[in-house]
């Protein structure tokens, strides 16, 4: 069996752990052809960035509190989130000034991008700034402020690093709901906060929801609805929650889905 470096291994502990809400040391150094010391290691970075928790002789999930590890919510409507990114990607052109949050479905739109040239992109996710600046030439800016471990972001002073820098093209924004009455909504406050401080930076405004978040429960609205200049989500959609925001002035882009027999 070929030897995998950490990032795989890591991936495969993580689907694993999915599939089986469990998983063991030795299990796992057999399957992934290491020792189970190098497990033991891979195991701890993972419980560092809160995405599970070790228990005697093996790891499970751990307690979710906001809206999931960002490993896990890259996992979870992975197929739909590529989809809507494979969509969008079209709206940013070389040279063009951007803003990306932490979501998933905009890192996914970050791996979209790896061919454009000159961009500037502002963005509070961690990964997507590794990404862009190794494989891209983009000028790449991190507002500073506190690391959310679990979510891989900064949060806190997005606004005072914006603050008088000039205008964003287009800003990209996911969520964990959508309504007519609240806009972009978000289960953790601080990535809320930071939303609202990308959105006010930007000329335009996208929404980038997969299906599911339309008439899911959040907390914290992110963006009024008035403020979004389009909304691009899958063809999962509930036909009545698109019109309504459609009705309200901000066109809804359902993507066409690849269904499997």
């Amino acid at each position: 069996m070929t030897a995998l470096d950490e990032f795989a291994r890591s991936r495969a502990i993580l689907e694993q752990l999915d599939s089986h809400g469990r998983v063991l040391v030795a299990s796992l150094a057999d399957q992934l052809g290491v020792s189970t010391v190098t497990i033991r290691k891979d195991l701890e970075a993972l419980e560092q960035r809160s995405v599970l928790r070790r228990v005697r002789g093996g790891a499970v999930p751990a307690a979710v509190s906001d809206e999931g590890s960002f490993e896990s919510r890259l996992r979870h409507r992975r197929a739909e989130k590529e989809a809507i990114a494979d969509a969008v990607a079209p709206l940013v052109r070389d040279g063009d000034v951007i803003a990306l949050d932490s979501s998933s479905t905009c890192h996914y739109l970050a791996q979209q991008l790896l061919d454009r040239r000159g961009l500037v992109v502002v963005t509070n996710s961690l990964p997507t700034a590794t990404l862009l600046s190794e494989r891209t030439d983009a000028n790449v800016l991190l507002p500073g402020g506190v690391v959310r471990r679990s979510a891989r972001s900064l949060v806190g002073l997005v606004g005072d690093v914006l603050a008088g820098r000039g205008r964003i093209d287009r800003g990209f924004l996911g969520g964990h709901g959508i309504s007519v009455e609240h806009g972009l909504l978000d289960l953790a406050n601080e990535e809320a906060q930071a939303k609202r401080y990308l959105a006010d930076a930007c000329a335009e405004v996208y929404g980038l929801v997969d299906s599911a978040k339309f008439g899911g429960f959040s907390i914290h609205p992110c963006v009024p609805i008035g403020r979004l200049t389009a909304v691009y989500t899958d063809d999962g959609v509930d036909p009545a929650q698109a019109a309504a925001i459609t009705a309200a002035g901000v066109p809804v882009h359902a993507v066409a889905m690849e269904r499997r027999p």
